[in-house]
């Protein structure tokens, strides 16, 4: 066993080795003890039982060295893993062997029934051994032919069996020769039977295939092997020790042996637990992998930083669309280990060293693909996003491998699982943010091929034979295919149209598409898997793969368009591709329909019933703006029964849909079609009414629209709660929510009925009006409060905005209760359905923005329920005074507004928290002052990251007082650099100072005053940054013999001049005891003594390097007075240059000073 390791000796995992050897060593230790204490007393039979439990915990120790030591050599990447055959074929052999023998000596006339039974007996037990093996394979076997073989095999070796032990009792009894005749035609089918076993049970396929270790493999493996034969040797010394001594106890010599073998067999314990632990699988090609993929993340980081200054070099020896490929193909394969090696860490650990292993090996092409895309693109912005991203998947790589590494296969280290599962996540959302800016990036180049690669992934997992566990029924992912499916020929249709206007933009609509299949066939596959018959899946599978082949053409089509935009060909062939995927998006649509007629009617119907209350959403706006006219001389009794008539009719479908969801899928369908029919009949009558009423009477109108919208909204959603209860059983809580839903429904059908007879009736129509809002209002509240997240989200801005008009409502409410007027009364029931409508919906879209905490969340929905129940109670009130139109009911009404503008103020403050403190306004002259002086801070800090990466030219050694010039220029600059970036961020932080303190209004009551002193501190930080990045051009220039010391002097200087006018702008406003400003002022001087540094350092240098300059002067009086001459000349040209660049800077300060801001100027003057 400790041989040769390479085939696995137990189930046991390596962890469970480990547990397995600490066990097992601890009874070792127990009956040693006991051995050693029972050969001293002479306890034989006590010395017996010891040794017994000492050779099982031997056995169990060298089992479970020789588990680990399989796992720790198939662990390494190099090795290949075996596997346990599904049965011995030994074994077979054996058993086939033995029976046809026994059947022999009962046939043989001279067997005596001694010998009978015995070949009985022998049967038996070879027989019960081989069905036992058979029903271990097939409970093993995942081949359906194998286990059905197996399970037939032993049936009839078992049968064969049972029909021969018959005989062999009959022989029992009577040994004659009839009997012993009839025993031999039983034996005929066992044998058989066996040889049949016996030979199929020899295929190749169900052996065992030993482990293909690596030398690597099996030199790690060595420590523990070396160990375990050591702990056998010396146990096995200690126990025939202990047996002499058991029989001769008085033999002192023979204890010291017992002594020595004894601490021998506690040494070699304990190297074995020690080599378990330090060997544990995966662990060093976790270290290796960390390692890689750290020098990847340093690679990506020089290619970042050559890109910010601009100098990342273009690779010319592969083609952009080559480096696309590889890219995306190196995402995707690093994509698909993530769940491998997430599982492998939490319990697998023989497999974790290959997963990480092949992990890091896709890291090094990808950095050299992502490096290689960003040098051929242009835009800097992508050029960035590309690398930013690919450096974010390498560095959740590496808290992955961490995680995976801590975590170490162990099932049992649940503390881990939680850390391993969230670094999958985070990996699994970097893969997907880099596959989405591939793909953009591919479609606006016209490649597209990353999209054509996911949309046939898409496809190839339809045909996975083993779906996920579904989590919903066949009517959910029915709806989510649907949506899926005509948002698909939505996108079609729109790249027919751009394929004419505008094909730069087919590129995004492919991208679309291609997300959207992805989706589609995910719940396309539960739906298959959900559905019934099977037939019914197959088909829906079938035409989900046609789709994903139509849209993989069209998205081709798309992309050789955007390659070459005036092809008309081309277009004709995109717009028959298009036309074609909306042809299979209503094949597939037809096969849900098959799958449950009900539920798709359903859905059907919800559709148009959507597109009705957006017609009413649009003919409200025609009737408010006055255009809503009859087109005969029509008045409203022409069309009252005819709306009556269909309402009721509308209560009758909306009757047989309620018992639909119970009863048949083709009752449920007609009963939805005939429900969405009726609605868009009654829609038609009742706008036919309400522009019968005449455009003088606007809000009439409006008021009788509403009603009939109402109901729609109201058959909308008991459309969809009969499609949720369809099927299912009447405690199903889909059905209380049905009952809800009709409920409802029964609710504003009579309301319309109600307005219907009212709307005429001028006395009661404004009080009609009003019932029906706060019926309106109260279910809008229901939904309000429900736990359903919307499906987008706001501002909190827009929430802010919408309470504007609960205010002017309020107003209105006031007013009418006062006047007591039908007209205001309906104006008003008109306002406030769409002031608490509109609030509600922001407050709810706002409250779930991700960026909202859970308890600002819970305060903004609170405060939108308080302020929509605040007004109810006053529209209330204000039906109450309309009956009773009393001075004191009337003097209610105040208190009651004030209520609901409490509430508002509230709701108003849950918003503000929703902003939290970042929030500011982009036109801001002060914020557009900070996010100067950031973005000076952030250029400055980019120059020093440059300045970081430079290095002294090589020259000659000099004289030692000079050897260190580039070094002491490249220091003092990298100083400066960051002291004004700390300068820059300290004027941040004192202009928030000045907004906190109200000397710099954060929305200026002087926006004249305000807005020049911002523009002085941003002139200033501007000039800050501008001389910083100069002086780092400067001193790069220096340290490469390009430039003099001169220009980095002059620049050195102009950091210091700019640093002195950024602290006066700051200094202009500012409380000068302020902590902010202390902060600001020592900044200022950190760059000043890092300025004047810089300038001493070059002015020695240059000084040094004039003395160092010898003048050879000419010994002849001719060549001596032409040398005096030619120096002369030299001086008087210099001296010339010196005025013009005086004059030169002179000019440049006075435009300057044109533009500074008046603090400057007086500073300044």
């Amino acid at each position: 066993m400790l041989d040769n390791p390479n085939e696995p000796v137990s189930d046991l995992s390596y962890f469970d080795c480990i547990e397995s050897v600490m066990e097992n060593s601890k009874v070792l230790g127990e009956s040693m003890a006991g051995i050693s204490q029972n050969a001293k007393t002479g306890d034989l039979p006590a010395f017996g039982e010891c040794v017994g439990v000492a050779s099982k915990a031997l056995c169990g120790l060298t089992e479970a060295a020789a588990q680990a030591a399989y796992l720790v050599g198939i662990s390494d990447p190099n090795s290949q893993a075996g596997h346990q055959g599904l049965v011995d074929p030994i074994q077979f052999a054996r058993a086939n062997q033995a029976i046809q023998m026994a059947c022999q000596n009962l046939v043989d006339p001279g067997s005596s029934p001694s010998q009978v039974l015995s070949a009985a007996t022998i049967v038996a037990k070879h027989t019960s051994a081989l069905c036992n093996a058979c029903r271990i394979a097939s409970s093993k076997t995942a081949n359906p032919v194998a286990k059905r073989h197996f399970v037939q095999s032993a049936k009839e070796v078992a049968n064969s069996t049972a029909n021969l032990v018959k005989t062999i009792k009959a022989l029992d009894g009577d040994f004659s020769e009839d009997n012993r005749n009839k025993c031999r035609i039983a034996t005929a089918p066992l044998i058989e039977a066996v040889e049949n076993l016996t030979a199929f049970a020899s295929n190749p396929e169900f052996v065992s295939i030993p482990a293909q270790i690596s030398s690597e493999g099996s030199q790690a493996q060595e420590p523990i092997l070396v160990s375990a034969k050591t702990m056998l040797e010396s146990s096995s010394y200690l126990i025939r020790t202990a047996r002499s001594l058991a029989i001769n106890p008085k033999d002192p010599p023979t204890w010291s042996v017992l002594a020595g073998h004894s601490h021998t067999v506690s040494d070699s314990i304990k190297s074995l637990i020690t080599s378990i632990r330090d060997k544990a699988p995966g662990q060093r090609e976790c270290d290796y992998s960390i390692d890689g993929i750290n020098r990847c993340i340093r690679d990506i980081e020089q290619a970042s930083l050559a890109a910010v200054s601009q100098s990342l070099a273009t690779r010319d020896d592969i083609s952009v669309e080559a480096l696309q490929e590889q890219l995306t193909s190196a995402v995707q394969e690093i994509g698909h280990l993530i769940d491998p090696i997430a599982t492998a860490a939490r319990g697998e650990a023989a497999q974790l060293g290959h997963k990480v292993t092949q992990l890091a090996s896709y890291f090094e092409p990808l950095i050299l693909a992502a490096v290689g895309v960003a040098s051929k693109i242009l835009d800097h912005q992508q050029q960035m996003t590309v690398l930013d991203q690919t450096k974010t998947l390498a560095e959740s790589a590496l808290q992955m491998l961490y995680a995976a590494k801590e975590g170490g296969g162990n099932p049992k280290a649940q503390h881990t699982h939680d850390a391993i599962t969230e670094a999958a996540q985070l990996m699994k959302e970097a893969v997907d943010d880099i596959m989405v800016t591939l793909n953009e990036a591919a479609s606006e180049v016209g490649l597209v091929g990353g999209m054509v690669d996911a949309i046939a992934e898409a496809m190839s997992k339809l045909d996975d034979g083993t779906p996920p566990e579904p989590k919903g029924t066949f009517v959910d992912y029915q709806t989510t295919v649907v949506k899926y499916s005509k948002a698909i020929a939505v996108t079609a249709q729109e790249m027919m149209t751009k394929s004419v206007t505008n094909p730069e933009e087919l590129g995004g609509l492919a991208s679309q598409m291609t997300s959207d299949y992805g989706h589609l066939a995910l719940q396309g596959q539960m739906a298959a898997a959900t559905a019934e018959p099977e037939e019914i899946g197959f088909q829906i599978r079938t035409r989900v793969q046609d789709l994903g082949h139509g849209c993989i053409f069209l998205v081709q089509k798309a992309g050789a368009l955007q390659v070459c935009p005036t092809d008309s060909y081309t277009k004709r062939e995109l717009i028959e591709c298009a036309r074609a995927v909306t042809e299979k998006v209503s094949l597939v649509l037809s096969a849900l329909q098959a799958g449950n007629k009900g539920t798709q009617a359903c859905i059907t119907a919800a559709t148009a019933v959507s597109g009705i209350i957006a017609d009413l959403d649009t003919t409200i706006m025609f009737a408010t703006a006055g255009t809503l006219n009859a087109e005969n001389n029509e008045t409203f009794a022409d069309h009252r029964e005819n709306i009556l008539k269909t309402a009721k009719a509308l209560v009758e479908d909306t009757k047989l849909l309620v018992s639909g969801a119970a009863s048949t899928p083709d009752k449920l369908a007609q009963a939805a079609q005939s429900s969405a029919a009726t609605i868009t009949q009654l829609a038609e009558v009742v706008k036919l009414g309400a522009a019968s009423l005449g455009s003088d009477d606007p809000e009439t109108q409006v008021v009788l629209i509403n009603a009939i919208k109402d109901v729609a909204k109201a058959l909308s959603d008991l459309i969809g709660a009969t499609k949720g209860a369809a099927s299912k059983p009447a405690d199903d809580p889909s059905m209380y929510q049905l009952k809800g839903a009709a409920k409802v429904m029964v609710t504003n059908v009579t309301s319309l009925l109600k307005t219907v007879k009212a709307v005429e009736d001028e006395a009661t129509r404004g009080t009609r009006a009003l019932e029906a809002t706060i019926e309106y209002m109260k279910q809008e509240l229901t939904v309000f409060q429900s736990k359903e997240v919307p499906e987008k989200t706001s501002s909190p801005e827009e929430s802010i905005r919408m309470t504007k008009g609960i205010t002017m409502a309020t107003a209105k409410a006031v007013a009418a209760g006062n006047s007591c007027r039908q007209e205001d009364v309906i104006a008003t029931a008109n306002l406030s359905r769409k002031a608490v409508s509109d609030m509600l919906t922001a407050c709810k879209q706002a409250s779930f923005h991700p960026d909202v905490s859970e308890e600002v969340r819970a305060r903004a929905l609170r405060y939108g329920t308080e302020c929509t129940l605040s007004y109810l109670d006053l529209l209330e009130h204000v039906l109450v005074v309309l009956q009773k139109p009393t001075p004191e009911l009337k003097h209610q009404l105040a208190a009651l507004s004030k209520r609901v503008a409490g509430a508002v103020t509230e709701l108003i403050q849950a918003a503000e928290a929703m902003k939290g403190t970042e929030w500011v306004d982009p036109e801001d002259p002060t914020v557009i002052a900070e996010t100067e002086l950031l973005g000076a801070a952030a250029s400055i800090e980019a120059a020093a990251k440059k300045l970081e990466q430079l290095k002294p030219r090589a020259k000659p050694k000099q004289a030692d007082e000079t050897l260190d010039f580039e070094e002491q220029i490249l220091e003092a600059a990298k100083s400066i650099a960051a002291a004004t970036s700390a300068l820059v961020k300290s004027a941040s932080a004192a202009q928030r100072e000045l907004v906190a303190q109200g000397k710099v209004g954060s929305i200026p009551a002087n926006a004249a005053d305000d807005g020049q002193w911002s523009q002085g501190l941003i002139s200033a930080a501007r000039m800050v940054a501008a001389a910083t990045s100069s002086l780092c051009e400067a001193a790069n220039a220096s340290v490469q013999g390009h430039a003099s010391e001169e220009k980095l002097i002059s620049s050195a200087k102009q950091v210091a001049a700019s640093t002195a006018q950024l602290l006066v702008a700051c200094k202009v406003k500012a409380d000068q005891d302020s902590e902010a400003m202390r902060r600001l002022q020592a900044a200022g001087n950190a760059v000043k003594r890092a300025s004047d540094n810089l300038v001493r350092a070059a002015q020695k240098a240059a000084f040094g390097k004039a003395d160092d300059d010898d003048v050879v002067v000419k010994t002849k009086f001719v060549g001596g007075i032409a040398q005096i001459i030619a120096a002369q000349e030299e001086m008087l040209k210099k001296e010339r240059e010196l005025e013009e660049a005086r004059k030169k800077l002179a000019q440049i300060r006075q435009q300057q000073y044109k533009f500074l801001p008046t603090e400057l100027r007086e500073d300044e003057g």
